[in-house]
C-alpha cells in the first residue's frame, strides 16, 4: 500500500498544481478575490503531498520492497541502511521526485512566508511556480513513474552503483537540487514581476533571499561533489570538466551574476533588465543540466536515464519554460524602466563588468559542453576536455579575480579613478610581492604564478572594506561579502598550488619496497583481504614517512557482487601543508602491485575556500534577514 499511497499523493499534487495555475490565471484576469485567496493554501497542500510521495519512496527503499521496480533496479537487501535511504534518489525516477518535492515545498514556503510583494505579483509568482511543477509532475507520471510495481516480486534487487555507495550521496544531490529549485523560485519571481509589470526594488528584495539561498546550496553541492569525486574515483583530480560537472557549474555561474544584479536592484534600484534576464538564464542553465543528466544523452556515473522519450520530454519542458519566459521578457521589456543611472567607474559599473565576465565564462562552458553532443548528431566524434576549458576559461577567470578585487573598493553611483588606484595599493603590492617571491624561490608555470599572485591580491582586497571599522557595528552582510570573496581567494590559491606543485609517482612495487613521492617515503608493507557490509576487498598497508614521523594508509581494491563491480578506494592523509593520496592498483603477476601516489601541497584550500564562500553567503542571508526584521519591528511600533 505504500507505493499506492505515494502514487496517489503524486497524482493529487499534480491535480493541485493544475488547479493552482487555473486559480492564479483566473484571479489575475478577472481580479476576483475568491480564486486569488485560494492560491496560497493550494500551494501549501501541493508541497505537502509532494513531500508525502517522497517519504513513501524512501520508506519503500528502507523496507527493501522488491515488488517496486525502482527498488529492484537500484537497491539490494544487503546494503547498509544509509545507502538504502540515499538510494531513493540515486536513480532517475527518485532524483526527479526529489526535484519536484523540493519544488513543491519551495512553492509552499513562498505562499506561507512571503508578505512583501503586492498580492497580484505574488499570485503571478505562485502561478508560474505551479506551471513549472506541473510540467515535472507530468514528466514523472507519464514517463518516469517511481512507484511502478513488478509482478511477481523479485527475490532481491540488482544493487546500487558502487560508486554511489558513499555518504556523499546523502548530501551532494539534495544540496544541488535545493540550489536548482531556489533558482526556479527566482525565475518564478521574475515571471510574476513581468506579468504584473512590477519589476523594481520590492520585487528584488523578495527574490534576493531565494537567489542567495540557491547560491549557498549550489556552492555546497559543487564543493562536496568535487571532494567526493576526488577521493572516490581514485584519479587524484578535483575537477574533470565532465559534462555533468559542467551542468552544475553553469547554474552557479549564472546565479552568481544574478546575485550581484538583484542586490543592486534591491538596494540601488539599478540593473532591472539585467536582473530579470539573468533569472531566466539561471533557470535555463538548471534545466539544461537536468536535460543532460536525465535524457540519456550522456554516459556518466552522474547520468541515470537511457530512454530517449524522457530526453525529449525534458527538452520540450526546457523549450516551453525558457522560450515562454524569453517571449514574455521581449513583450514586457518596454515596460521595465531603466532605474537609476551610474557612471562607468562605480560599484555598479564594477558589478556589470563582473557579470559580463561571468557570462563569458558561462558561454565558454556551455559551448564546450554542448558542442561535442551536437557534433555527434552529425556523425562527428569530438572530445572537449580540460585543455580547452583551461585555455579558454582560465584567462577570463583570472580577469574576473581582478574585477572581484576592485569591485568592493568602488563607491556607488560615481567614483574617481585616481582615488580607486590609491585604495588598490595594498592589493597590488600583495600580488606583486607574492609573484616576485614565487619566481625567486620556486617558480611555477605562468598560469599558477598568476593564480597565486592574484589570490594574494584578492585576499588583501577582500578584507579592506572592514579595515578601520568597528567589527561589532559592521553589518553582517558586509562580513558575508568579505568572507565569500576571501573564500574565492583561498580556493584559487589551492587550485594554483595543486596545478604547480603536485608530485605523482606510478610504480609496480614489491612488498617492502620504498617509494619516494614529494617529501614522503612510502613503503608497501603487505596486502590482505578484508570484508565489508556488501563488499570484499584487497587492502594494502602503506607506511609513509616524513621527517621521522610515520603514518599508515590503507587503500583498497573493492569487489561488489551486486552489481558486479570493482572500485579503487583511495587512502588519503591530510596535513597542514597538503594531502598524501594513495591508490592500490592491480597485481602484475610477478609479485608486484601497482601503486599510484600523489603529494598535493595545499590542495585542501580548494574545499576550505568553498566552505568559506558558502559561509559568506549564509552570513549575508542572515544579515539581510536581521535588518529587514528590525525594520519591520520599527515600522510596527511607529
Amino acid at each position: 500500500m505504500t507505493a499506492e499511497l505515494g502514487l496517489a499523493a503524486l497524482w493529487l499534487a499534480a491535480a493541485l498544481a493544475a488547479l493552482q495555475v487555473a486559480m492564479a490565471a483566473l484571479g489575475l484576469a478577472r481580479g476576483q478575490a475568491a480564486p486569488t485567496a485560494a492560491v496560497r493554501p493550494i500551494a501549501i497542500v501541493q508541497g505537502g503531498l509532494a513531500a508525502l510521495a517522497m517519504a513513501a519512496l524512501i520508506a519503500l527503499f528502507l523496507a527493501s520492497d522488491m515488488s517496486v521496480r525502482l527498488v529492484v533496479e537500484n537497491s539490494h537487501s544487503a546494503k547498509p541502511w544509509l545507502y538504502k535511504f540515499a538510494g531513493a534518489w540515486g536513480n532517475h525516477e527518485g532524483s526527479m521526485l526529489l526535484w519536484v518535492t523540493i519544488l513543491g515545498l519551495a512553492g509552499g514556503a513562498v505562499a506561507i512566508f512571503e508578505r512583501r510583494l503586492p498580492e497580484r505579483t505574488l499570485i503571478a509568482t505562485l502561478g508560474a511556480q505551479a506551471v513549472i511543477a506541473l510540467g515535472f509532475y507530468a514528466f514523472l507520471l507519464a514517463a518516469s513513474n517511481p512507484f511502478a510495481r513488478v509482478s511477481p516480486a523479485a527475490r532481491d534487487g540488482l544493487g546500487l552503483n558502487p560508486l554511489l555507495q558513499d555518504p556523499g550521496l546523502a548530501f551532494h544531490p539534495p544540496t544541488l537540487y535545493i540550489g536548482y529549485v531556489g533558482i526556479s523560485v527566482a525565475f518564478s519571481f521574475a515571471v510574476g514581476a513581468l506579468v504584473t509589470r512590477d519589476v523594481g526594488p520590492v520585487f528584488a528584495k523578495a527574490m534576493r533571499p531565494w537567489v542567495l539561498g540557491a547560491w549557498i546550496f549550489l556552492t555546497l553541492g559543487i564543493t562536496a561533489g568535487s571532494y567526493w569525486a576526488y577521493y572516490e574515483l581514485g584519479w587524484g583530480g578535483w575537477w574533470f570538466w565532465d559534462p555533468v560537472e559542467n551542468a552544475s557549474l553553469m547554474p552557479w555561474l549564472a546565479a552568481t551574476a544574478l546575485l550581484h544584479s538583484v542586490t543592486v536592484l534591491a538596494t540601488r534600484d539599478g540593473l532591472r533588465a539585467w536582473t530579470v534576464m539573468l533569472a531566466v538564464v539561471a533557470f535555463s542553465m538548471s534545466m539544461i543540466g537536468t536535460f543532460l543528466v536525465r535524457s540519456g544523452i550522456l554516459t556518466s556515473v552522474h547520468a541515470f536515464a537511457v530512454d530517449p522519450v524522457r530526453g525529449r520530454f525534458i527538452l520540450v519542458l526546457l523549450a516551453l519554460y525558457t522560450g515562454g519566459a524569453l517571449a514574455l521578457f521581449a513583450a514586457r521589456i518596454g515596460t521595465v524602466r531603466a532605474g537609476t543611472t551610474f557612471t562607468l567607474v562605480s560599484r555598479e559599473g564594477g558589478l556589470v563588468l563582473n557579470n559580463l565576465l561571468l557570462s563569458v565564462i558561462l558561454g565558454v562552458v556551455l559551448i564546450g559542453t554542448l558542442y561535442p553532443l551536437v557534433a555527434a548528431e552529425f556523425g562527428v566524434q569530438l572530445s572537449v576536455g580540460p585543455p580547452f576549458f583551461n585555455a579558454a576559461a582560465g584567462p577570463i577567470a583570472l580577469a574576473l579575480m581582478v574585477a572581484m578585487a576592485v569591485g568592493p573598493l568602488l563607491r556607488w553611483r560615481r567614483d574617481d579613478a585616481a582615488a580607486l588606484l590609491d585604495r588598490m595599493i595594498w592589493p597590488i603590492a600583495a600580488a606583486g610581492f607574492t609573484g616576485a617571491g614565487l619566481v625567486a624561490l620556486a617558480p611555477p608555470g605562468v598560469m599558477p604564478l598568476l593564480g597565486l599572485s592574484l589570490a594574494a591580491g584578492l585576499a588583501v582586497a577582500s578584507v579592506l572594506p572592514v579595515i578601520g571599522r568597528n567589527p561589532w557595528r559592521t553589518p553582517l552582510f558586509t562580513w558575508g561579502m568579505v568572507v565569500a570573496h576571501l573564500g574565492i581567494a583561498v580556493s584559487l590559491a589551492g587550485m594554483a598550488c595543486d596545478s604547480a606543485y603536485t608530485a605523482e609517482t606510478l610504480i609496480a612495487a614489491r612488498v617492502g619496497q620504498p617509494v619516494r613521492v614529494g617529501p614522503f617515503t612510502v613503503r608497501l608493507d603487505g596486502i590482505k583481504p578484508v570484508i565489508g557490509d556488501n563488499w570484499s576487498a584487497l587492502e594494502a598497508r602503506l607506511s609513509a614517512t616524513r621527517d621521522d614521523d610515520t603514518i599508515v594508509l590503507r587503500p583498497q581494491s573493492r569487489f561488489f557482487a551486486d552489481p558486479v563491480t570493482t572500485t579503487s578506494e583511495s587512502a588519503i592523509a591530510t596535513f597542514r601543508d597538503g594531502q598524501l593520496y594513495t591508490v592500490l592498483g592491480r597485481p602484475d603477476g610477478e609479485g608486484r602491485w601497482q601503486l599510484r601516489l600523489w603529494w598535493k601541497p595545499f590542495v585542501t584550500l580548494i574545499w576550505f575556500g568553498g566552505g568559506l564562500i558558502a559561509l559568506g553567503g549564509l552570513l549575508s542571508l542572515v544579515g539581510r534577514w536581521r535588518r529587514e526584521r528590525r525594520a519591520a519591528v520599527r515600522e510596527a511600533w511607529a
